[in-house]
């Protein structure tokens, strides 16, 4: 653990370690918001910060300037930040920060090294991808886990996808040559809003992670930001008749039980939908009949194999 700066050493018992990175394995922020939304209801306190140095790409991730009030210049370096709470629960260890975009292996060694200085109980980690689902029904989530002991547990599947993998897979492999149980959780965003941030699905994933750490949600900003944000995803697809027959697609599709059936995938770059592309502007490219729309879902469904991690 030589890139951890520790900044607290508090008496943590068996913590789950919650986990989600921005970039990849984050469409529509949702995964990242979310870890986000646990640090500042929890008030989770800074425990530990991985040196971005051996791991970042900063022509790609770039640090900020900062004026101070003395409007002194300072650099805001895209670290990798670790908090500890305590919740009815249980203990907790949050990991938040930018997907590394060197050394996996060694990047993994530091957050393993967290989780075996604390002997924490599982390391959960959240992800969103792109999906043709609308808007305006419930976020379609996937729990994923390789031991047995932890699908029957938590009611999750067992991964199963074989293809390009992100942080994410990485760290699940790094977990199980540990010993240390693992799980992920998925949420599907709609692709027709991928530039719209989606407190929607970031409540799903808490109210999930909540379930499983055995803790009530801090649940209410993410209610009220989830129902700003059907009312300006709606305001925008109103204005697009092209999109509201599309939606109107994929609300049937998701009433008949058609599109029940997702899975996850950490391939995902932001570019993968389920049941067609979408053009540049961000329009469905071109009419798609039922058949041609439920056949590409289960090509779609075929490709991803049955796992994110």
């Amino acid at each position: 653990m030589e890139h951890v700066r520790w900044l607290a050493q508090p008496t943590l018992q068996r913590p789950m370690l919650i986990a989600a990175f921005t970039g990849w394995n984050d469409a529509a922020d949702a995964a990242s918001n979310g870890v986000r939304h646990l640090v500042e209801a929890w008030r989770a306190q800074p425990l530990a910060e991985i040196d971005p140095e051996e791991f970042t790409d900063f022509a790609t991730v770039r640090p900020h300037v900062r004026l101070t009030s003395e409007a002194k210049r300072s650099i805001v370096w895209p670290t990798v930040g670790i908090w500890s709470a305590s919740t009815p629960g249980g203990d907790v260890i949050l990991v938040l920060g930018p997907e590394p975009a060197l050394r996996w292996r060694l990047f993994t060694q530091q957050v393993i090294g967290v989780a075996q200085r604390y002997q924490a109980s599982m390391v959960l980690t959240l992800g969103a991808l792109l999906a043709d689902v609308p808007h305006t029904r419930p976020v379609q989530l996937i729990g994923t886990a390789t031991e047995q002991s932890v699908i029957d547990r938590f009611d999750l599947q067992r991964s199963r996808y074989e293809g390009p993998t992100g942080i994410v897979g990485v760290l699940h492999d790094a977990c199980g040559a540990a010993d240390i149980a693992s799980a992920s959780l998925w949420a599907a965003v709609p692709a027709y809003a991928s530039q719209v941030p989606s407190p929607k699905a970031s409540l799903a994933l808490v109210e999930r992670a909540c379930e499983m750490l055995g803790t009530p949600g801090p649940t209410a900003r993410l209610q009220s930001e989830a129902n700003d944000y059907d009312t300006r995803v709606s305001a925008f697809v109103n204005d697009d008749n092209d999109l509201v027959g599309y939606v109107a697609r994929l609300e049937s599709m998701s009433d008949s039980g058609e599109l029940d059936e997702f899975d996850g995938d950490d391939d995902d770059d932001d570019d993968d939908t389920v049941g067609g592309e979408l053009a540049d502007d961000g329009h469905p490219a071109g009419e798609v009949d039922s058949d041609e729309l439920m056949a590409e879902v289960e090509r779609f469904l075929r490709d991803q194999g049955g796992d994110p991690q």
